[in-house]
């Protein structure tokens, strides 16, 4: 049984046998930070010469020493060697010249329905694991610490197609969707070049919500690095197609039908809202919504996206989600992470609101712990950087 570092294909012939492996412990994530500075290595844990245990190591190099940090891993096949994993992990952030290790695990602590109410026990076990061995617990948390979620709002797919998928949401999701669907609202994949117009969503989304966005260098390194194993998807308002599809429902109706009157109405006061909207703008096709989807073997992942709150009516966020759930079952892939939520159920997360459209179920992970492997030297260099009003550590990924 050895600490070893891996080769890259070592790695990802290993993630494949995993049930479970985050978007952040992948090859494509790797490929990422390294292009944004940081160094990484591909560790893992041999048992009679088997690999039960990998992760990859981010690192960065900071005044001082380094910063090592493991995200949403390690993955295993063998619970029991995770202890000597890591162990031996601290070994080497020691023979690293590390300042802090810093570990994420994407262990489960505890499984929620969707307003909060626990429907398994919490696994404390997986806590005491690292704290027996010296590792400092920052605590079971809510909110967004070092901008991270460690609450989950996910669905399970298993056993949908597109009709009973829809089926599943709850009235409120439905009716937004089929309201996307009535304007001929489209979701589609963007190509490299429409990056920037991808961001600017993003951007006034950021400005609305209070959070910042990144530089479009990451968008584009991200774009480059996943691949196929992304998806930049827009939700896009084609106005003359749209009102030729209005105009093709409004020639379908039964003049003779009792509801006729009421359903030409409304098709004709949808045939108004985007004329107007048209003649404002005067352009052929606006973006109103945006998502970034990233893909693993048994999971995909909703990074984040964006909307303008000026087109909210065509409920373009509602559609763009079922779209990446359809292209998720596409892949054969039964887990879709809509990502973080608060963990605050008293109805003041707005972010949690929408996710419970779609009827799923929350996931807590553990959050992070810490290892000092020259204590008295973090200290010393966290109070020279205090005093000069600077950040100990910088974290960035």
């Amino acid at each position: 049984m050895s600490f070893t570092i891996l080769k890259e294909e070592e790695f990802t012939s290993f993630i494949e046998k995993c049930k479970e492996n985050s978007f952040m412990q992948t090859v494509s994530m790797s490929n990422l930070l390294r292009k944004r500075g940081f160094e990484t290595k591909f560790l893992g844990w041999k048992s009679n010469n088997e690999i039960t245990v990998a992760a990859i190591a981010f690192m960065k190099h900071l005044t001082g020493g380094v910063r090592i940090e493991i995200n949403s891993g390690p993955s295993y096949t063998d619970e029991s060697d995770l202890k000597s994993f890591y162990h031996e992990l601290q070994l080497f952030a020691k023979k690293q010249g590390a300042l802090e290790l810093v570990v994420k695990p994407d262990d489960t602590y505890q499984t929620f329905e969707i307003d909060g109410k626990p429907t398994e026990p919490e696994k404390t076990e997986l806590i005491s694991t690292l704290t027996d061995l010296g590792y400092k617990f920052d605590g079971l948390q809510v909110g967004y610490p070092e901008g991270e979620p460690t609450w989950h709002y996910l669905k399970n797919l298993e056993g949908f197609d597109e009709t009973s998928l829809l089926k599943s949401f709850n009235k409120n999701s439905v009716r937004n969707i089929k309201t996307a669907l009535d304007y001929n609202v489209i979701v589609r994949k963007i190509n490299k070049g429409e990056i920037p117009e991808f961001k600017k969503i993003i951007e006034e989304t950021g400005k609305r919500q209070g959070f910042e966005d990144k530089s479009l260098d990451y968008y584009t390194d991200l774009y480059d690095a996943f691949g196929d194993n992304a998806d930049f998807l827009v939700a896009e308002l084609d106005f003359e197609k749209s009102l030729d599809h209005i105009n093709s429902k409004l020639t379908s109706l039964n003049p003779k039908s009792k509801q006729y009157e009421q359903q030409a109405q409304k098709l004709n006061k949808q045939k108004q809202i985007i004329s107007e909207l048209k003649q404002k703008i005067n352009t052929e096709k606006i973006l109103l919504a945006c998502a970034l989807i990233l893909y693993t073997q048994d999971q995909a992942t909703y990074l984040f996206g964006g909307s303008y709150t000026e087109f909210q009516k065509f409920s373009a966020a509602f559609l763009i989600q079922y779209h990446a759930m359809k292209c998720t079952l596409k892949r054969n892939i039964m887990s879709y992470n809509f990502l973080g939520i608060t963990g605050v159920f008293d109805g003041s997360d707005g972010v949690l609101r929408f996710k419970q459209n779609f009827n799923g179920y929350i996931v807590r992970k553990m959050g992070t712990f810490r290892y000092y492997p020259h204590p008295l030297k973090y200290k010393i260099i966290s109070l020279i950087k205090k005093l000069l009003g600077r950040s100990v550590i910088t974290h960035n990924l």
